[in-house]
């Protein structure tokens, strides 16, 4: 047994090697004394998570067809206005919205160029590139013009006064002049669940293959071993191979438990689906008991309500058009009523005759 000697002992020194986890100081692109300006230059990195990644699609594109997807009702005046708008040529004003709301979300800012005839009555709305389109406030804070770029060196190509464009912003804060894209915030957790699910993938895939370790440094030997075992998986055959004991041996390759990285999945897709505001039961998934269900139902209630109300303040200050939108079916008033009938889901709504006043 080893002697040890009390006397002579030491300790690491983890808190100069072992960093603890910090967040990065954040600063706010906010107004300067004179010119500011702000142009998306991670559009494209916003938009590759858009377009690879299928459940933050989806998600997404949940978000604008909950706020907009029962459609709008208005004016007679207005909705024959509104029916001749077509973007480029094959859109609908309801459309173009969904596709602004959606832009917003995942990249912050969504832009459409007004386009209105000689007597200032709109005529036509169409979407344009967020990663061409330059924010241009003054030192008071205010949107002066908006500049299109080029897609070369960014020149400039077109400006436009603040009337000319249709602008929806993202969960602005502070002073800044753009808004707040919702990816950066859950990129993380994207990453993290992408790169689970294809290591276990892979693991699955490998799963079915042997490893052969081979005593022999004949390169010729070696590659036609190869050659025919290899051939033999393909064809489902058995190979023999004449040799002497320990020179050929054969392993195979075993997975850790399936529940390690299933348990680790469902944890980042639970907060991947909680930090977008976005619950699953909305998308159709999430088996969840019925009462649970219904919170999240009506959590979400709150979040695109609030959107509704965004977009038809937008509409009125940019566009002055006055639209009310048909909100989705609330479960509100079906939980009250509910309540009381089902033991099982009490709690949602506050009881008055239970309340305990004067205890």
């Amino acid at each position: 047994m080893a002697e040890f000697n009390l006397n002579q002992t030491t300790t690491t020194d983890l808190n100069d090697k072992v960093s603890d986890y910090s967040v990065s100081p954040q600063t706010i692109d906010g107004v300067q004394d004179t010119e500011t300006t702000f142009v998306n230059d991670k559009w494209t990195q916003y938009l590759g998570y858009y377009k690879q990644i299928p459940e933050y699609k989806t998600a997404i594109n949940a978000y604008a067809t909950w706020v907009i997807g029962k459609g709008y009702t208005t004016d007679i005046k207005t909705e024959v206005t509104l029916e001749n708008v077509m973007g480029w040529g094959e859109d609908t004003f309801l459309s173009i919205l969904w596709n602004m709301l959606v832009v917003k979300k995942f990249a912050g800012d969504s832009y459409a160029e007004v386009i209105r005839n000689k007597e200032g009555n709109l005529i036509n709305l169409k979407p344009l590139d967020p990663s061409r389109i330059q924010i241009v406030v003054d030192k008071n804070g205010i949107i002066k013009e908006y500049r299109q770029l080029g897609r070369i060196n960014g020149k400039k190509v077109k400006t436009f006064l603040p009337h000319q464009i249709f602008h929806l912003c993202n969960d602005r804060i502070a002073d800044e002049v753009h808004g707040t894209s919702i990816t950066e915030s859950i990129e993380w957790v994207i990453l993290a669940r992408q790169e689970a699910m294809r290591d276990w993938k892979r693991l699955s895939h490998r799963s079915t293959i042997r490893v052969m370790y081979i005593d022999a440094d004949d390169t010729t030997k070696l590659n036609t071993i190869k050659s025919e075992y290899a051939d033999a998986i393909k064809n489902g055959e058995l190979m023999l191979i004449p040799a002497t004991r320990g020179e050929v041996e054969f392993e195979d390759l075993t997975l850790p438990p399936i529940s390690n990285f299933l348990e680790w999945i469902k944890y980042l897709e639970d907060i991947f689906y909680k930090a977008l505001g976005v619950p699953k039961i909305i998308l159709g998934g999430g088996a969840t008991p019925e009462s649970d269900s219904k919170v999240s139902y009506l959590t979400f209630e709150q979040v695109y309500v609030r959107e509704i109300e965004e977009l038809k303040a937008d509409l009125w200050n940019q566009l002055a058009l006055k639209l009310e939108f048909s909100t989705p079916v609330s479960l509100k008033d079906k939980v009250q009523d509910n309540e009381l009938k089902n033991t099982s889901q009490l709690g949602f709504q506050p009881n008055d005759v239970e309340a305990g006043v004067g205890e």
